[in-house]
């Protein structure tokens, strides 16, 4: 059996990790990217604004990570979402749908004791790169 290549996915236009962890890796054509928080990659600090801010920018630097791996939104399969507070779900999800618009991920949300950093929300993905076709 030929062995699998394992790559390191890195940008600077996301937030560097914050622990002993990488922001993707992309084995054969599935990228497992981390979870994002919303944080602003330039300061490391979280956005203001709220959850509403936080959920968007954790999605912009998700987006980031996609595209330094050739790929975007549409290569998403599933996504985890973890909420310091349930009651968020409704606000989380009117942003979310503004970057997954059809075909959407599968999808886990939870609530959580605490966030890294205090975070509100974090939302960590996989994608499957290359183009991808849906089936009838």
């Amino acid at each position: 059996m030929a062995a699998l290549i394992r790559r390191i996915i890195s940008t600077a236009k996301a937030p560097a990790a914050i622990g002993p962890y990488s922001q993707a890796v992309l084995v054969d054509r599935t990228m497992y990217i981390s979870g994002q928080l919303g944080m602003d990659p330039a300061s490391g600090q979280l956005v203001e604004g709220g959850v509403q801010a936080q959920t968007r920018q954790a999605l912009v630097n998700m987006g980031e990570i996609l595209k330094a791996a050739g790929c975007g939104y549409e290569n998403v399969v599933k996504t985890t979402v973890l909420l310091a507070d349930m009651n968020d779900f409704t606000t989380v999800n009117d942003v979310y749908k503004q970057f997954f618009n059809t075909n959407y991920p599968a999808r886990a949300a939870y609530q959580v004791a605490a966030l890294p950093r205090g975070g509100l929300v974090e939302i960590e993905a996989v994608a499957v790169l290359g183009p991808l076709s849906s089936a009838p």
